[in-house]
């Protein structure tokens, strides 16, 4: 059991630990200190609700529904579009720029944001649900649940540490020109995985 949990746990953070759109947005509102708390829980949440959905099995109905994850997919490449977009326009005026002591954004929009990250990747289906839970099974009907444990506990251990710890970065991103480059960067990854979405089909 235990070391199915630490399988579960180190699989996790490899899978997690990369750049994509959801960790993107996460750091940006750690810097910001924006509703840090919001985004980390919904982030997190649906993490393991997916891990937790996969090792129950529901990996299998997911992979027969390919008309599905071509919906997911499509909504992902609209909406990672629209985003890049905006972090792009937001970028070509410093003066323009949220720094942390801006007026935080509204809780719906922000929550709303986290969910569409979340929900409308494709790839977040493929690790979690598919990937995850084929690899928990392997581990038979008693370290399965371990695993998923561990693979959680990454989950969460990974969003507390990005939403909170990207404040230590915050004297580096203490100047407008900072925020204008993360958020060029950011924008550029949006748009890079959208592309990536839409041809993957």
């Amino acid at each position: 059991m235990l070391a199915a949990t630490l399988t579960g746990l180190l699989t996790g953070l490899s899978l997690i630990v990369a750049i994509g759109a959801q960790n993107a947005y996460v750091l940006r509102q750690g810097l910001a200190r924006d509703r840090v708390g919001v985004v980390v829980a919904i982030c997190a949440a649906s993490d393991v609700l997916l891990i937790v959905a996969g090792v129950a099995g529901v990996g299998v109905l997911v992979e027969n529904a390919g008309w599905a994850l071509d919906a997911v997919r499509w909504l992902g490449v609209a909406f990672l579009t629209v985003y890049g977009v905006m972090s792009l326009w937001r970028a070509r005026s410093p003066e323009a720029l949220r720094a942390a002591d801006a007026p935080a954004s509204s809780l719906g929009g922000v929550a709303a944001r986290a969910l569409a990250l979340t929900w409308l990747n494709p790839h977040v289906y493929l690790d979690t649900v598919l990937l995850l839970g084929s690899l928990a099974a392997s581990h038979g009907p008693g370290g399965r649940w371990g695993f998923a444990v561990g693979a959680g506990l990454a989950s969460v251990a990974w969003f507390l540490g990005l939403g909170y710890g990207a404040r230590l970065l915050s004297p580096l991103l203490a100047r407008p020109r900072a925020w204008q480059v993360l958020d060029v960067l950011i924008g550029l990854t949006m748009l890079t995985i959208a592309v990536s979405l839409a041809v993957s089909g």
